[in-house]
């Protein structure tokens, strides 16, 4: 990959937090990538997570889709999103980068931050929406708005849409990699750190699919339970950070420390929490036989390589997580209606094709999945460049 076309460090005037923005590169003069906030966030952070939606982009590439894949960005902010001030941080963080929002970044919810508010201070900071750059791009700029509109207001079981899609397509992950190893669904254990948008959606898609979820773990801690965990009750009482409280547990649900998950007597182990959360010195510790990345760079790779030597297959997150992203853009582009069902099935569709081109490169290569991604990637970005040209 190459340098970032554009890398800046903001800093606030009120508290001295300091904020970020990568665009790795453009497509079409325009990017994409979320924006978290938490504390301790980095630009090096940034920059690996840039670089990373540049590859989500190109993966989704279909020359016979009306969704072109757009660059790759991210921006972070270095504060605690439970801070009484993280609100008006987030609202002069985005007034800052307004330029680059109004005309080259489009972006959205990531750690940390719902969409809801990130379209609240968005709104507070002058923008029209936090996806504007992209709308000069669309045929029918009124009827894609709207469609988008219309699929955010979709709720399944109370849960949104929007939350739904992309752990519809890590819980596709796990099924394709279980189906390609022969594994059945029926009494497939499976860990998941993290319990917010991601994980839960997550959790719940592969409960519904007949796997057993016998460990979650939130900021409190991890709830096990070697019979299976209730994730409906527990998804029906998370809070907007996705920690569960703890009155709804089972006599058979135990709490233990946080790190816990782990170590879980499980074949699937899914961090959707933190970037960093698996090194060289907690990987020892897992027993799993898979790790699906639905957080952005939860595994180091130091750790990645002594997985691998120990017969532990990581599927990297520029696949497993992309389709968060990727919902966006299909339904605002037009590839598909905002229809929880036909969204469903267009995700599961594309992350199967794109789980199994993945695991076929690697197996031919020799290589790891997350090596067989950048291959694919590699193939991928040359022939985006020569129809719709980038920027670097």
């Amino acid at each position: 990959m190459t340098t970032p076309l554009l890398s800046l460090t903001w800093t606030d005037h009120l508290t001295g937090r300091q904020g970020f923005l990568v665009v790795d590169r453009l497509v079409r003069g325009v990017s994409s990538g979320g924006l978290r906030m938490r504390e301790g966030c980095t630009l090096e952070e940034v920059t690996g997570l840039a670089r990373g939606m540049t590859m989500k982009e190109a993966l989704h590439y279909d020359p016979e889709g009306r969704y072109i894949p757009l660059g790759g960005a991210k921006g972070g902010i270095d504060c605690d999103p439970r801070d009484p001030a993280a609100y008006g941080i987030l609202v002069r963080f985005l007034r800052a980068m307004r330029p680059y929002v109004e005309s080259l970044w489009t972006t959205g919810e990531d750690l940390g931050l719902t969409q809801d508010l990130v379209d609240r201070a968005a709104t507070e900071a002058g923008l029209v929406s936090s996806i504007q750059a992209v709308y000069p791009l669309l045929d029918d700029e009124r009827a894609a708005r709207r469609r988008l509109a219309e699929a955010f207001a979709v709720e399944v079981d109370g849960i949104g849409l929007d939350e739904l899609a992309g752990g519809c397509g890590v819980a596709e992950s796990v099924l394709a990699a279980l189906d390609r190893a022969g594994v059945p669904y029926a009494g497939t254990r499976v860990a998941v750190q993290g319990l917010g948008t991601m994980g839960g959606a997550t959790a719940r898609f592969l409960s519904h699919a007949g796997l057993h979820v016998v460990a979650v773990a939130d900021i409190k801690g991890t709830i096990a339970n070697p019979a299976g965990l209730d994730v409906e009750a527990l998804l029906a009482a998370r809070d907007t950070y996705g920690t569960v409280d703890r009155a709804v547990l089972r006599p058979g649900d135990r709490e233990l420390p946080g790190d816990a998950w782990l170590s879980a007597d499980a074949e699937v182990l899914v961090p959707a929490a933190v970037s960093y959360a698996i090194d060289a010195s907690n990987q020892g510790r897992i027993t799993a036989r898979w790790i699906v990345e639905a957080a952005n760079m939860p595994v180091m790779p130091a750790a990645e390589a002594l997985l691998a030597a120990r017969g532990v297959t990581v599927l990297p997150d520029v696949v497993v997580n992309s389709a968060t992203n990727a919902w966006w853009w299909w339904t605002l582009f037009g590839d598909i209606g905002a229809d929880a069902q036909e969204a469903f099935a267009h995700t599961r569709s594309a992350m199967r094709a794109l789980v199994e081109l993945m695991l076929a490169r690697a197996e031919a290569d020799g290589s790891s999945p997350r090596a067989a991604a950048h291959a694919i990637v590699a193939d991928r970005l040359p022939v985006i460049a020569e129809r719709f040209g980038w920027y670097r």
